[in-house]
């Protein structure tokens, strides 16, 4: 290895491990805040670039940023796909459909007629930059979906179009890639082969791949067993697997990604629980790594291409979408608070860009100066969509006690055994007064204390008896937001508590310090 080449493995190594140490350390002060992440790694591309300690020097043409963002756009589409609930996609039903179909595609076509107009583009590269700018970012609305201010119906269909409409762009940036190809010649062969590239070759073996790796891993799970950690490990190893055979094949990698994760959602509930679990968190360090080449200096380019038509392009990008969802939303009974959201919160980040460097790696001339465009387009959506939480969601002072929009008596009174594998039990006791002292010569009646045989977990029969002898026990439900609004049950008498705050919501609750708290979660 040359002393070169040394150097930059050792810089890469370096940076990664930047990004992990501050993802960590900010992760508490960007959740309380609600600043958006992206932006301050973007910040650290920016201190690292050209302009500010000259350590990073990335361009579209480096290979680190083709492999990092290939990886990336594979982890996108896989984890879009495995964090799939069809249970979730039933409850949305015509909802969801509205919001993929007309919602997604009006807005890539007014963004494509914007283009066209505006910035002259052949229709071809309009319709490739109205797809790319359709992209809703999972990076920048992952922060938004944490929060319990969010309706769930808002929650629901946001997070379902974040992880489904990649699937539905992509095509449309594939076929406009043919467009804007040199050779212009395209026969009827040529077109039947692209779809059967599409079609058939990506997904077929992205399909393939997953039955085999879930096969595959149920009899080993079964005959020898496999630690759960590794079972994360494999999910990966799947989803980069199903990439590398359908490109083997001349097949849309990417499109494999999407369904090999899509049949481990449906085949093995196991493993995608374990790979949300643990593999979601390297996909989001994955991502917030390329957010940070991109800060170096690529993603600025667009501000040098700023004048009254880009800015009035950019502009109307980022306002089509609540137009565009608005009209598709018209004949659907929703609050307005819903609404709202979902209409207005559509961010522009890291999948755009990784759409329009599609082309970009592919060598078509003129894509350059799209992503450049594009590039202005997710600054603007990272400051005004990044920052929309902090003003727009002020939090409730106090929590549902059961899931919102939800009647309590529907609820079906369950003890804490149909809800939970693991009861904590975390008692808060202020320091004893003494006893007084009798005033006969009687010994005072002193109640004997409930013995638990930890101080950290209790059985469901070690609660039952806390109740019999009248101790004052207040019951938490701590679970995830996903599992909480997916599940139509709770513990009766339970009182919610969101797993991120839970000292700042028993504040704001007033639970008082001389009761055993016992929290739940799946």
């Amino acid at each position: 290895m040359s002393t070169l080449s040394a150097e930059s493995l050792v810089s890469i190594l370096a940076l990664v491990g930047a990004v992990i140490i501050i993802a960590a350390l900010l992760s508490g002060l960007i959740e309380r805040s609600g600043f958006p992440q992206v932006a301050a790694f973007l910040a650290l591309g920016a201190a690292l670039g050209p302009a500010g300690l000259d350590l990073l020097h990335i361009t579209l043409d480096s290979p680190i940023l083709h492999i990092v963002s290939t990886l990336s756009l594979v982890l996108v589409l896989f984890t879009d796909a495995i964090s799939l609930n069809l249970a979730e996609v039933k409850k949305a039903g015509p909802l969801a459909l509205l919001v993929l179909g007309p919602g997604t595609l009006l807005s890539a076509f007014l963004v494509a007629v914007a283009g066209w107009g505006l910035l002259g583009l052949v229709p071809a590269a309009a319709a490739l930059v109205g797809a790319a700018l359709a992209s809703t970012d999972p990076v920048l609305l992952r922060g938004l979906l944490r929060r319990e201010e969010v309706p769930p119906t808002a929650r629901l269909v946001l997070r379902l179009e974040s992880g489904l409409n990649d699937i539905v762009l992509l095509p449309i940036v594939l076929v406009a890639m043919v467009f804007l190809s040199s050779n212009t010649s395209e026969t009827a062969a040529d077109w039947a082969r692209l779809a059967l590239d599409l079609l058939v070759l990506g997904p077929g073996a992205g399909v393939l791949v997953g039955v085999i790796g879930v096969a595959t891993l149920d009899l080993i799970r079964k005959r020898v067993g496999i630690r759960r950690d590794y079972e994360s490990i494999f999910s990966l190893g799947i989803a980069f697997t199903a990439y590398a055979a359908a490109e083997a094949v001349h097949g849309s990698g990417f499109l494999a990604a999407f369904a090999a994760g899509l049949t481990i959602s449906l085949l093995d509930v196991e493993l995608c629980d374990c790979f949300l679990e643990y593999g979601e968190t390297t996909a989001e360090m994955t991502l917030l790594f390329t957010f940070v080449l991109f800060g170096s200096s690529l993603i600025w380019s667009g501000l040098a291409q700023i004048n009254g038509m880009v800015l009035l392009f950019a502009l109307l990008a980022l306002l089509v979408r609540p137009v565009a969802f608005l009209i598709s939303l018209a004949r659907v009974r929703l609050a307005i608070r819903d609404r709202l959201l979902i209409a207005w919160f559509g961010p522009r980040g890291l999948s755009s860009l990784l759409l329009i460097l599609l082309p970009v790696f592919a060598g078509i001339p003129g894509t350059q100066a799209l992503f450049a465009i594009c590039s202005l387009v997710v600054i603007l959506s990272v400051i005004v969509h990044g920052s929309a939480p902090m003003f727009l969601l002020a939090r409730r002072k106090h929590r549902n006690v059961l899931p919102p929009d939800t009647n309590p008596t529907d609820y079906e009174p369950v003890e804490a055994t149909r809800l939970t594998r693991h009861p904590i039990a975390v008692p808060v006791l202020p320091t004893p007064e003494p006893p007084e002292e009798p005033t006969t010569g009687e010994q005072p009646k002193v109640a004997k204390p409930v013995q638990l045989s930890s101080s950290i977990r209790i059985s469901v029969d070690e609660l039952r008896t806390l109740w019999r002898a009248k101790e004052h026990v207040i019951i938490l439900d701590v679970r995830k937001i996903r599992p909480y609004e997916a599940s139509p049950i709770q513990a009766r008498g339970a009182i919610r508590v969101s797993p991120e705050r839970a000292t700042e919501d028993a504040q704001e609750l007033g639970l008082p310090y001389d009761a055993y708290l016992v929290a739940y979660c799946t």
